[in-house]
């Protein structure tokens, strides 16, 4: 690797692109303190990406000649070809991604590298460099996401009969199909990717063009960057330009809501997979034993999601509070913004990863779950509602619906052990046509308008789903 080349005046500032002004140099501690290099380096391909529209900007400006351009392009391109391989040398010296990259471009074309970064800051340039990183990742986010949810409608659609209760306070409350269960996940998933996409949109606005806060003295076609580099806009201020971090904000919003419905999930498996309730299987692969209880079968994966979603809600505050008392326009506060967003994507990426696999290998166990329907009143509501039907006041249906439950309580039955004449002791109205609504399938296809729990709405809507995922 060549040797890194000081202007030979500069004598503080350990040899900085910035060092004129200073008598000393960097003290190493200071050096070590304020560095980002190994946290911003994963930006390196949009770094350079953005330099590139920017050195033909300045050629169009006519501030770079076409064979000025052509030549910090090749080296550009080299720099990206050595990072991509593993080959870059990073140097002690390298404050962050930027200069590290445009000290590298200036060792392989000479002082020529250093007239591409006129007109721009690295104020403008890492504000760029977040937004046409997040729109990549948000576009792959997006799939997975569509992935996850075709792996739950096909698991919905391979156990479409199954019935289970349905609970709340997580106390069983009325049959509805196993099926639609999984389908309200679907629907959490699907609002995600729109927030997703609502973030990308307000992101993909270009900033380059804005220097370190007042804009640039160079005659810079904004707009002719902003087409190269694929933003249908550019921003309009170049003070917020180069301070704004609302869309980082905004996508650990959407980030931490995705983690708290893949948390949400995570804890009905984990609650299902108990003894206590065996409704579902979670493969041996995904799971853990015990150093000291051979017995033990723990379900680590969704107990680390749910334990991860904190450390998701942590970044968004980290990133609330970092903004909250930022005077414009930047401060070096914000080098604080990449690891908590960096983070955060990678933690939902891992857990939807792992969320998908561990889904698409789950087992169903029918037979408890069909157990889980028998007995606890959970046809209470259909025998309330049939008294409805039958012309009673639903507050007195309630009623008396509540004396019918409280005396199968008391002589340890449930109500559908309940003969038609012991039935009539509480409502003269009823007659034998109600035991033809006291089953939990009569109870679930009942419930055929458009979000309920029948089976010809379950289908339907798995059919919807499959067409909108494919």
């Amino acid at each position: 690797m060549a040797k890194r080349r000081n202007h030979p005046k500069s004598t503080g500032g350990g040899g900085k692109a910035w060092a004129g002004r200073f008598r000393e140099q960097t003290d190493p501690f200071v050096e070590a303190f304020t560095k980002s290099v190994m946290v911003d380096s994963r930006l390196y391909s949009e770094d350079i990406v953005g330099s590139i529209a920017h050195c033909k900007t300045l050629e169009k400006a006519r501030v770079l000649t076409r064979t000025e351009t052509r030549a910090i392009v090749r080296g550009l391109e080299s720099v990206k070809r050595e990072l991509d391989r593993g080959q870059f040398v990073f140097s002690p010296q390298d404050e962050d991604i930027h200069m590290a990259i445009e000290r590298r471009l200036t060792e392989m074309i000479g002082p020529l590298g250093g007239k591409l970064h006129t007109g721009r800051s690295r104020n403008d340039q890492v504000a760029l460099d977040i937004r046409l990183y997040l729109r990549t990742q948000l576009d792959e986010l997006h799939e997975r996401l569509a992935e996850f949810q075709r792996v739950l409608v096909a698991k919905a659609g391979a156990n479409r009969t199954v019935m289970m209760p349905g609970y709340t306070h997580l106390q069983r409350a009325q049959p509805v199909l196993f099926a639609h269960h999984l389908l309200a996940y679907v629907e959490m998933f699907e609002r995600d990717k729109g927030r997703l996409r609502d973030a990308r949109s307000r992101l993909n606005i270009m900033p380059l063009g804005s220097g370190a806060l007042a804009g640039t003295n160079y005659p810079v076609n904004r707009r002719y960057t902003a087409e190269l580099l694929g933003f249908p806009a550019v921003t309009l201020n170049s003070m917020d330009a180069v301070s704004d971090r609302d869309f980082m904000i905004e996508v650990a919003s959407a980030l931490s809501i995705v983690m708290m419905h893949l948390s949400r999930l995570s804890e009905e498996l984990i609650v299902w997979a108990s003894q206590e309730f065996q409704f579902v299987d979670l493969p041996d692969s995904f799971c853990t034993g015990s150093s000291m209880m051979p017995q033990k079968k723990n379900p680590d994966v969704p107990e680390l999601v749910r334990g991860k979603t904190g450390r998701v809600y942590g970044h968004l505050i980290n990133l609330l509070t970092l903004l909250k008392a930022l005077p414009l326009s930047y401060n070096r506060d914000l080098q604080e913004d990449k690891p908590a967003l960096f983070d955060a994507l990678d933690t939902v990426t891992s857990s939807l990863r792992v969320m998908t696999e561990l889904m698409r290998r789950l087992k169903i166990n029918e037979e408890a779950l069909k157990q889980a329907l028998q007995g606890g009143g959970l046809l209470a509501t259909e025998l309330a509602d049939y008294l409805v039907m039958r012309g009673v006041p639903f507050r007195e249906a309630h009623g008396i619906t509540g004396r019918i439950v409280r005396a199968a309580l008391d002589r340890g039955r449930d109500v559908t052990d309940f003969s038609l004449e012991e039935l009539r002791v509480f409502c003269e109205r009823i007659d034998k046509s109600v035991f033809s609504r006291l089953t939990p399938a009569a109870a679930i296809d009942h419930k055929g308008q458009i979000g309920g729990t029948a089976r010809s709405r379950v289908d339907q809507r798995i059919k919807e789903l499959e067409q909108l995922l494919s």
